[in-house]
């Protein structure tokens, strides 16, 4: 277990769980501040895909032998480990999936194909990753219902006013984002479930960016559906989760055919199919990404999720505050309510060149359109320099961080 004192983070010890910390770029020592588009692995995230691989890797659930027995015992764990992560009630109501754009086309193509016609609506944000734009834009040319957007204010927060106006007797459903990816925004789900469930619609939350950084209580929360994605949460790519309400899993149809997720096939009688959660679990799963993101959620767990929070949000404090003293340099996304999310834009500098000239200096940080075109595009940007803080990181590396900046925008004006 990581250590803990006086109610914030061991930084150095959490630090020297990651073997990846200790190398150079460029020959400068890494500063990793990319942690929205994936986290850093700790080694006991990496012993464990290790010792899966050297010790019982077996297909799971089919086998009668040994090693087969232990990967199911141990794919089976993590699903348990995961509903306790999302505070879900039952272990049925975890689906393993890819990642969140798979969990979230599940839910596309499994619920909302059979339920979504002309008439209905589907409500998302403007906040959202394409993720969780482009999967109902492709059902709603097929099936003809409408997507209607909830708005922005200026500070990048969902106008809830609006939001309130928008859903009605023909909402379906409403796709928000926990967290934005882009801004950092921590939206009011909770708020947003209730108001949805009052006009009879369901919410699909997209946790993707708050599950690393944000206690999550889907009960409390009182999503329909949730969605992560391991490799954001210190575990390996190729592993997440959805969990949806039992009830609508049971009545929600296979949306792949295949094995593991079948109770009988016959080619006179057609296919039964297996219980939730299994029968959204076609074919061979990635066993080993799946016991990996157990152990990588345990980890979280071991230093508490609110400490690593409240630790995140000191970094962002002072990120704001040192990005504060650039001239020219403009923040994009002030919610009150954030995660460590800091995406910028400065005068007279291209995004592209910043990251480009700021990893030579041995800084990792994102830029783009961080798959969210639309909220860029509202604000009259293509692309932001964004960067987005882990356990891991510290205000020294910000302040290196905020140097290198400071250099290269000297060097690009």
């Amino acid at each position: 277990m990581t250590a803990t004192t006086d109610l914030t983070l061991d930084v150095a010890a959490i630090r020297r769980d990651f073997p990846i910390l200790e190398r150079e770029v460029h020959g400068k020592p890494l500063v990793y501040l990319d942690n929205a588009a994936t986290s850093q692995t700790p080694r006991q995230v990496l012993e464990t895909l290790d010792h899966y691989y050297r010790h019982y890797n077996a297909n799971i659930h089919r086998g009668l032998h040994t090693l087969a027995d232990e990967a199911t015992a141990a794919y089976e764990a993590t699903r348990e480990t995961v509903r306790r992560f999302l505070g879900a009630g039952q272990a049925r109501e975890i689906v393993f999936t890819r990642g969140t754009t798979e969990a979230i086309n599940l839910v596309v193509h499994s619920w909302g194909r059979h339920n979504l016609g002309p008439g209905d609506e589907v409500l998302i944000s403007r906040l959202e990753h394409h993720s969780n734009i482009v999967p109902w834009q492709l059902l709603a040319k097929e099936r003809g219902f409408t997507i209607r957007v909830i708005p922005v204010d200026e500070r990048g927060a969902l106008d809830m006013a609006a939001y309130r106006d928008l859903v009605g007797e023909r909402t379906r459903l409403v796709a928000v984002n926990h967290v934005s990816n882009a801004f950092g925004t921590i939206n009011p789900v909770a708020e947003m479930a209730r108001i949805a469930h009052e006009q009879g619609a369901l919410i699909l939350v997209d946790g993707a960016q708050a599950a690393p950084h944000e206690p999550v209580d889907v009960v409390a929360i009182d999503a329909d559906f949730y969605a992560f994605s391991g490799h954001k949460v210190y575990g390996p790519t190729g592993a997440g989760a959805l969990y949806g309400k039992a009830h609508l899993l049971e009545a929600m149809p296979p949306w792949q055919g295949g094995g593991e997720m079948i109770r009988t096939v016959s080619f006179e009688e057609g296919s039964t199919f297996a219980d939730v959660p299994h029968k959204f679990e076609a074919g061979t799963p990635s066993v080993a990404d799946v016991i990996a993101l157990g152990r990588a959620l345990e980890w979280v767990d071991e230093i508490g999720i609110a400490l690593i929070r409240d630790w995140e949000h000191g970094l962002l404090a002072h990120a704001h505050r040192e990005l504060g003293r650039i001239d020219g340099l403009h923040i994009l996304g002030t919610a009150p309510q954030k995660a460590g999310v800091v995406s910028f834009v400065v005068d007279g500098a291209h995004a592209q060149d910043i990251a480009l000239l700021i990893d030579q200096l041995g800084v990792a940080i994102r830029t783009g359109n961080h798959c969210a075109q639309p909220l860029l595009h509202h604000f009259g940007v293509e692309a932001t320099c964004r960067a987005s803080f882990a356990a891991y990181n510290t205000p020294e590396e910000i302040d290196i961080f905020v140097a290198a900046l400071t250099r290269v925008i000297g060097m690009v004006r």
